[in-house]
């Protein structure tokens, strides 16, 4: 236990010193280049805002005037503003656990290739990670396609699942990325089983960057519904159907078959993907089937280009302390997704 718990430390050191360094070469080449560019040193803190309708689709059309920003419940002054279409930075990180083996993980090699080639912009760059047993960055930054739908095919499922190690890896790579906007695309279909990191080490370091982190789990048992919509619950009938309705019970019909268990695995825990997406700006999407990642990556990539883009001056003094961020629109009925603060480092 003790060789596990100075292991666990030893590669939270490694990733923040890595990311400390990666993200201090970054500032330090486009500081000059970029008025929006996010500093440690909390002189202007940018953050990029979805604004949705009550059906979930983008309100585009907004001015600097419709929105409020609050930095620990404080209103502050909105010194940039931008709705243009920027290049991203984007890490993917794909699951290729054993679980993942099968029409899995070809459907979420089909659908890495469409997001590649059809929905991001020739100007965006892209780095890819496997994770199984051990995180592995299959390809670094890149803007060529071929390449790297290459070496995604290249790819198989076998092993555990150490999703929170991936993720810590991959975070300050997408902070070092050239491009204003810096994204994460996480697709798992599993809980963690493998990572030396817990979910709330990860958190803490989301929370030190601007990475926005989405996330799409595969999970057939869950309700599936995505970001500005409710959850659907499904309209009982009297059929036996195989599996069990949100809550564990099952459904009261006539007997059924015992829902299938995974080996070697768990289900998606949404709670801990939303912990690591939510305070980013980003969000945890859930889909019943493997099909579906066509849309779900879609629905990313339409986010990515359609976003705000807002600077103030950060008003906290830099005592490492987390602060809360707040954005609001003139209008109550759209909903605004924002990174929830930063860490004044």
């Amino acid at each position: 236990m003790r060789h596990s718990s100075t292991r666990a430390t030893g590669i939270a050191a490694i990733v923040a010193l890595t990311g400390a360094a990666l993200a201090g070469q970054q500032r330090d080449r486009q500081a000059a280049q970029d008025p929006f560019k996010f500093r440690t040193g909390v002189e202007l803190v940018n953050v990029t805002a979805t604004v949705t309708d009550v059906s979930g689709r983008f309100v585009s059309g907004l001015r600097k005037d419709d929105f409020t920003v609050f930095e620990d419940g404080r209103p502050q002054t909105i010194s940039h503003f931008s709705t243009e279409r920027v290049p991203v930075s984007l890490g993917i990180v794909l699951d290729t656990s054993g679980s993942m083996a099968g029409d899995k993980l070809d459907a979420a090699k089909n659908a890495i290739d469409r997001f590649l080639y059809d929905l991001l912009s020739p100007d965006d760059e892209i780095f890819l990670y496997a994770f199984s047993d051990h995180p592995r960055l299959v390809e670094p930054w890149t803007t060529d396609r071929r390449r790297l739908s290459r070496s995604l095919r290249s790819i198989t499922a076998r092993g555990g699942t150490a999703m929170y190690d991936a993720v810590a890896e991959a975070v300050p790579l997408a902070q070092s990325g050239r491009n204003r906007k810096k994204a994460i695309l996480l697709i798992s279909d599993g809980n963690d089983t493998n990572s030396q990191l817990d979910v709330q080490e990860l958190k803490r370091l989301v929370r030190e960057t601007e990475v926005l982190v989405y996330a799409i789990g595969i999970d057939g048992d869950a309700p599936t519904f995505t970001a500005g919509t409710p959850p659907r619950i499904p309209i009982p009938i009297p059929i036996p159907i195989p599996g069990r309705r949100p809550g564990g019970s099952p459904w009261p019909f006539p007997p059924q078959s015992p829902p299938q268990r995974r080996l070697g695995n768990e289900r998606v825990n949404v709670r801990a993907l939303r912990e690591i997406t939510d305070d980013s700006g980003g969000r945890t999407e859930t889909i019943r089937s493997a099909r579906d990642l066509d849309p779900a990556t879609a629905s990313v990539a339409d986010e990515l280009s359609k976003q705000y883009y807002l600077g103030y001056v950060g008003a906290a003094e830099r005592d490492g302390r987390w602060h809360t961020i707040e954005v609001e629109v003139s209008n109550s009925r759209y909903k605004v997704r924002a990174r929830r603060g930063y860490v004044a480092s």
